[in-house]
């Protein structure tokens, strides 16, 4: 079979209609692949259960290619020039759909879930802003087209590795026991609307469950809830509100997760919003055994914030 061209990619996104998100994100990932554009890496599994949690551990068989794109990166701000944004145009064989007047949504180029999208602002927003009600409609749409769960990695060091604002969305399940391992210790009772904690998780958060179809207005408005709870303030600047501190967000269709964070590895790991859900990316078995000796929620606990 003869590969795609990249004529053959659609360059002018359009909007998705209600049920095409997820053919048109299969379909696109192939053709990505195809054109080797889109670069998976491969990954064994590993399972811990730690405080109720079993955890999946994702070890890397392979990053060369990430590995060498940063590297680019690195050499260009290295000599003075500015690395590029890369959402700004995005690459048009990466272009899933236009989602609204403010966001578009794109297939991660390095992926370690399959079908992984990224959900950009189509102006130039720092990441470390906060959310707005276009964040959460743009997410919302997305997350509500297939089972799935998004999240945020507020800032550098909660894990984000772009300044440009971008929501992400992994398909479900995560875990081979729950969806999103980290379900089993939510509390299934806590009345929607609510900003609660959950006594068996050891960092300081706020969760909340969510009512059925929230607007992007409620959502927007929960989150806010959720940063008070969990210390993290607004700070104006540039005319722009940004947080206070790191932090992590999870939202999926019935309860939305706030973790603020105080650094972003433990002995060489980094850890995203993902970790949290109960899905932890190391690079290496000794990674990974490091992970198994010291309990993935006291990994979790290093790298949040004291309860």
């Amino acid at each position: 079979m003869t590969p795609p061209s990249q004529s053959d990619a659609v360059s002018a996104a359009s909007g998705c209609a209600p049920g095409e998100l997820w053919p048109r994100i299969v379909s696109r990932s192939h053709n990505a692949i195809a054109l080797g554009v889109l670069h998976t890496i491969d990954t064994h599994r590993q399972f811990i259960m730690d405080g109720g949690v079993e955890f999946v551990v994702r070890v890397a068989a392979s990053l060369a290619r990430k590995d060498q794109d940063r590297r680019r990166r690195s050499t260009m701000a290295a000599g003075g020039g500015r690395s590029p944004d890369p959402f700004l145009p995005p690459e048009a064989e990466l272009l899933v759909a236009d989602l609204s007047a403010t966001h578009f949504a794109v297939l991660n180029k390095f992926n370690v879930l399959d079908h992984h999208l990224l959900i950009v602002t189509r102006q130039f927003e720092n990441q470390e802003t906060l959310l707005n009600e276009d964040d959460f409609d743009a997410l919302w749409r997305c997350l509500i087209e297939f089972d799935s769960l998004g999240f945020y990695n507020g800032g550098s060091v909660a894990g984000a590795s772009q300044v440009h604002k971008h929501l992400q969305l992994v398909p479900l399940p995560l875990g081979r026991r729950e969806a999103v391992p980290v379900s089993a210790v939510l509390n299934p009772s806590a009345p929607p609307g609510a900003v609660t904690h959950c006594a068996r998780l050891p960092f300081r958060h706020a969760w909340t469950r969510l009512t059925v179809k929230p607007s992007a207005r409620a959502l927007s408005q929960l989150y806010r809830r959720l940063l008070i709870q969990t210390g993290i303030d607004t700070v104006a600047r540039g005319g722009a509100e940004y947080q206070s501190m790191p932090y992590n967000l999870l939202l999926t269709r019935g309860w939305m997760l706030v973790v603020p964070r105080s650094t972003e590895c433990v002995q060489g790991v980094s850890i995203n919003a993902l970790g949290f859900a109960g899905s932890l990316f190391v690079r290496t078995p000794g990674q990974a055994q490091a992970l198994l000796d010291r309990g993935p929620m006291s990994v979790l606990t290093q790298v949040g914030v004291e309860a």
